[in-house]
């Protein structure tokens, strides 16, 4: 069996280029906590935003899903910007030049202010993922996938370890979130900065030199990616992934349902981050274990014990209270250490091992700024209307334990699908050659 990978034909990575690769990749890393982080900052801090612009608790819900909409609407605007004008170009654009906008964040006066500014903010840097998604696939070889998605998860989520709980403290500072809000500029200039100095734009692969759209996003090949059931699938799957919820509503969560104070609250969000940074680690390594090991249903047996996982480490600290001890940050951080195996370790590179090359900016456009935004942001909004009637406890125990239980059960289909699209992409790419 040869040693050459099928998706990315290894002559065309030179020694050189793999060098300098880890550099361009936490240079990505950065602009992932930029992205992160300014969404992170509204759910740390909302509860003083809360008081400070009289809003009430459902504007959580609305702040949130404007993000999630901007990777809906947006995303692959800027994925098809990226193809026409290098990815490189608008990475430096959409993260350093666009990172002014968030300073305008930090003045808004009243809650329209504050949602006109933060929804032009966010469509800038909801481009950062999914561009960053179709390079890093272009940069690994599908046995380095893994690592490489685990490695850029873990730096970004050791940059929102480090600042949240900074973020945490300006709770204590009259007008401390407008503060966040210029760190957070920084952070995306900073990340431009970095974009420009060590992103390297990747070779092309041989199937570009016969199809010059080759790696591009093109809204007609989504017809043709669906006829992948792998593809699919993953797309219905995205239904159950409600985790979102539980990042946007944590510190709010922890404050109005268990009584803690912001900035408290803010060092649990980051004990939980510390082990999210871990778990999406060694998520990359125990996907390409579990393949290794299994073949193509090893991502497959991984992410259902993630799920399963998940759903009980989620209900142990959402629904039952733990008080404000020593039990209750192992709880929060035990969560995190399970919470990003499943998306490093397995959807990413499942996505990269079924999709032609060629395709390759179309599908994660798709599933990760069009449909999951859709996703997202639709939940969000109607977490609104749900506080009125709901408990913080009952919102998470519905929104989040329960999906994902119900989603490990759902992965079974995987098992039938998944390994003959792996084999019948591997056998046409070797065709081709």
């Amino acid at each position: 069996m040869s040693s050459v990978p099928e998706e990315v034909p290894q002559p065309r990575l030179s020694a050189e280029y793999k060098k300098t690769r880890w550099a361009g990749l936490s240079s990505m890393a950065v602009a992932f906590i930029s992205d992160g982080m300014e969404g992170g900052l509204i759910n740390t801090l909302f509860p003083v935003i809360m008081d400070a612009l009289a809003l009430p608790l459902g504007a959580l819900g609305v702040l949130s899903s404007i993000s999630k909409y901007a990777r809906m609407l947006f995303g692959t605007l800027w994925s098809m910007l990226a193809d026409r004008f290098g990815r490189k170009k608008i990475l430096i654009l959409v993260t350093g030049i666009w990172g002014l906008w968030t300073i305008g964040v930090g003045f808004a006066q009243n809650y329209t202010q504050l949602l006109i500014l933060y929804s032009i903010a966010v469509i800038g840097t909801v481009a950062g993922e999914p561009i960053a998604n179709g390079l890093l696939r272009d940069m690994f070889e599908d046995d380095e996938r893994g690592k490489a998605y685990g490695t850029m998860r873990s730096v970004s989520s050791l940059g929102s370890l480090v600042l949240t709980p900074v973020i945490g403290r300006l709770a204590n500072i009259p007008d401390g979130w407008r503060i966040g809000m210029f760190i957070m500029a920084g952070t995306s200039i900073l990340s431009g900065i970095l974009i420009a100095l060590f992103v390297k734009e990747p070779p092309k692969g041989k199937v570009d030199e016969t199809d010059p759209e080759a790696g591009r996003f093109n809204i007609k090949d989504v017809g043709t990616l669906l006829k992948t059931p792998t593809v699919l699938l993953l797309a219905v799957q995205l239904l159950f992934i409600t985790s979102l919820v539980l990042f946007a509503f944590m510190v709010t969560f922890f404050v109005k349902a268990r009584g803690w104070d912001t900035p408290r609250a803010a060092v649990l969000n980051s004990v939980f981050f510390g082990g999210f940074m871990l778990s999406s680690f060694i998520g990359g390594f125990l996907g390409d274990m579990f393949e290794r090991k299994m073949g193509p249903k090893g991502r497959i047996t991984l992410m259902q014990l993630y799920l399963v996982g998940f759903a009980i480490m989620t209900f142990l600290m959402t629904q039952i209270d733990w008080g404000q001890g020593f039990m209750a940050y192992v709880i929060v951080f035990l969560t995190g250490l399970v919470g990003s195996i499943g998306f490093s370790g397995c959807v990413l590179p499942m996505v990269a091992s079924v999709v032609e090359p060629k395709y390759s900016a179309t599908a994660f456009a798709l599933l990760f700024s069009f449909i999951q935004g859709a996703i997202s942001a639709t939940m969000m909004l109607a977490i609104a209307p749900l506080t009125k009637t709901l408990s913080l406890v009952q919102i998470m125990l519905y929104l989040v334990v329960i999906p994902y239980a119900v989603n490990a059960v759902f992965w079974f289909l995987f098992y039938k699908f998944y390994p003959k699209d792996v084999a019948a992409l591997k056998a046409k790419l070797a065709a081709a050659q």
